[in-house]
């Protein structure tokens, strides 16, 4: 990470201060899913706002990755790193609060982009106090008419605050940390009031999660500017303070409301009658959280985890029923929040369509539910809303575009929309295999073979916090993981190291292709030891050359001399070994080469792109030339490559 302080809002301020907002929100983001009771108390806003934000830093890290590999005399732009931040934040937004947090980062990267600016013209270097004002204006307006009923009291009112606090910062012309500092302070004197401005806050005691949040990204942009971190924010604002759940112990957020503010306790119930008690995952033994999100642990912790992974919920067992004439909290559209009669399923997609088509989606779900958002432009947009009709949603966004990495959470029986009495957890399997697949395709292939998948789009790697969702949902003691990709390697390490201290046993095989991981699914036996059993799935993998067959998307230096833009590139074990200009001829050649080392089995998986007959042409080509070898074909989808070759 760059050092801190900053002196301007440049490219690597971007990158300082992504990152310091990630570790901000690693600290706080157990306490922010204690407090999480608007719209809908299902102890989820920290854990999403941590996510969205390491999306964007991964999109940001991979700019300069880009620009060192090309050995450029400068660094990325300050246009660059913004876009990526705000693209980043906005494929990787989870839940409510992540979704306005990614419209936050996109309002802010449209002013910085253009040199902090909102006027048309060429790209600046760096941004100043002025420029950093404007983007906080910019950021909180575009979020409030992102949300189809704004309320009071929530981060869009923090988000406000902030803008306000900034703008009377910059009228003294501020630098950048001025300007930060202001909109830190005014951000949290917003969160403090938050409770009265929202019944449903104010009976539990606590500010509002996702104002909490902005507040911990915000102090983490002061510290990029003054290289202090600030004071953190309060959590609970009344001396009764807020207990929640976590199996037979409790823990409790403190009135301080600081990182180590979660521990174990027994404090009396919340600030108010009827305020849920939402339930947690319970951090290190001194409160301390991770730098990579948790979530349900499985039935150790007492947690009950559904088949949608769904890691926190109200309590419903020790909920208590609202006081006789006591105002009900408003979800976004000023519906019931934690109300029985709330919608059932959040339904979240990513949807590319035009401006026109997202227009009558938004009047269209707005009819069907609630907490309606819908964030982005240029063509790509994350879009967000509770509803009871989970189809209804989904088929909307297929009218308007075509919406793709579809999340649709139950809201079940027994958490915030239910009553009655707790449904006894789940008994967990021994064993279960987790995979990333780069396609449709392979993620039914795998699902099919008993494997729960995580799906890695083209340009979209998951992220460690998506891992270790996938290993919770797979509810087993032990755990295989597949990354089926070289550079998901570290990001695999880091989610079977969380997934550890949860006390699942996660065994990482470094596959790097998809076919690997077919051949290592093929030899997973769940009855054998689990020792013998991960070295069975290993052996398969490591006996399994992988290859590629894709198409240059620039001019490049490559191993095999130098590709332009449109050329066909045939890669055996990650280095292009072939340039040609026809796919089928390319796989041919690659075949060949691959196949001249000897091998039993050939495994080809057919992009949505590939030739209609390359697969029957490559099929006789290995009858006609290789005796005793067989040939199995799979439909991978949209899968980003035109071909992928396992030979075994």
């Amino acid at each position: 990470m760059a050092q801190v302080p900053q002196t301007f809002f440049d490219a690597l301020a971007v990158r300082t201060w992504c990152g310091l907002a990630l570790e901000t929100l690693g600290r706080a983001r157990e306490e922010i899913d204690a407090i999480n009771v608007y719209p809908v108390a299902d102890g989820d806003t920290g854990t999403n706002l941590y996510l969205t934000v390491e999306s964007a830093v991964a999109a940001v890290e991979a700019v300069f990755a880009g620009h060192a590999a090309r050995s450029g005399p400068e660094g990325p732009t300050l246009a660059d790193t913004a876009r990526a931040m705000a693209h980043g934040a906005l494929i990787g937004a989870r839940g409510n609060s992540g979704t306005i947090l990614a419209q936050l980062l996109r309002g802010m990267s449209q002013v910085l982009a253009e040199g902090g600016t909102a006027q048309a013209g060429g790209e600046s270097a760096h941004a100043d106090g002025r420029g950093l004002r404007l983007a906080l204006r910019h950021a909180a307006d575009s979020a409030r008419q992102a949300v189809a009923h704004p309320v009071e009291g929530t981060v869009l009112t923090v988000a406000s605050a902030a803008a306000d606090a900034a703008d009377a910062a910059c009228a003294a012309e501020g630098d950048c940390g001025t300007v930060a500092r202001a909109a830190y302070e005014g951000a949290r004197a917003a969160l403090a009031a938050t409770p009265g401005q929202l019944p449903v806050l104010e009976r539990a005691g606590v500010v509002d999660a996702g104002g909490r949040g902005l507040v911990a990204v915000l102090g983490a942009l002061v510290e990029t500017f003054t290289g202090e971190r600030p004071r953190e924010a309060a959590a609970t604002v009344t001396a009764g303070a807020l207990r929640v759940g976590a199996g037979s112990r409790s823990a409790v957020v403190s009135e301080t409301g600081g990182p180590g503010a979660l521990a174990a306790g027994s404090a009396g119930g919340p600030g108010g009658p009827g305020g849920p008690h939402a339930r947690v995952v319970p951090g290190q033994a001194d409160g301390s959280a991770s730098g990579v999100p948790a979530g349900p642990a499985g039935d150790s912790q007492g947690l009950y985890t559904d088949a949608r992974g769904r890691h926190a919920r109200v309590e419903a067992a020790e909920e208590l029923a609202p006081a006789v004439g006591a105002p009900r909290g408003e979800c976004a559209d000023g519906a019931a929040a934690a109300d029985v009669d709330g919608p059932a399923f959040e339904v979240i997609y990513l949807l590319e369509a035009e401006d026109t088509a997202v227009q009558r989606l938004r009047e269209r779900l707005d009819a069907l539910g609630d907490s309606l958002v819908v964030v982005g432009g240029d063509g790509l947009w994350n879009v967000h809303v509770h509803v009871d009709d989970a189809g209804a949603a989904v088929e909307a966004g297929i009218e308007a575009g075509r919406p793709y990495r579809i999340r649709i959470t139950h809201f079940g029986a027994g958490d915030v929309h239910t009553t009655g009495a707790e449904r006894p957890p789940r008994e967990r399997a021994q064993r279960a295999v987790v995979a990333v697949v780069p396609g449709e395709g392979l993620a039914g292939l795998y699902t099919e073979a008993g494997a729960t998948t995580v799906l890695a789009r083209p340009g979209e790697p998951p992220a460690s916090g998506e891992l270790v969702h996938a290993v919770r949902r797979a509810h087993a003691r032990e755990v295989v993981l597949l990354p089926n990709d070289a550079e998901l390697r570290h990001t695999a390490a880091a989610a079977a190291e969380q997934a550890r201290t949860e006390g699942i046993r996660v065994a990482l095989i470094p596959t790097r292709s998809a076919v690997q991981g077919i051949a290592a699914l093929a030899v997973h036996e769940p009855e054998r030891r689990f020792d013998e059993d991960v070295v069975s799935m290993t052996s398969a993998a490591g006996a399994t050359r992988y290859a590629e067959v894709t198409v240059a998307e620039r001019q490049a230096w490559t191993m095999a001399g130098i590709c332009q833009a449109g050329d066909v590139l045939g890669l055996i074990d990650g280095d292009v070994a072939v340039i040609g200009s026809d796919v089928t001829a390319t796989a041919e050649t690659v075949l060949d080469r691959m196949l001249a080392a000897g091998g039993e089995m050939v495994t080809l998986v057919l992009g949505d792109e590939a030739p209609g007959t390359i697969a029957e042409h490559l099929e006789g080509r290995v009858r006609e030339g290789y005796l005793a070898v067989d040939t199995v074909v799979y439909r991978g989808g949209r899968q980003g490559a035109v071909l992928l070759i396992g030979v075994e």
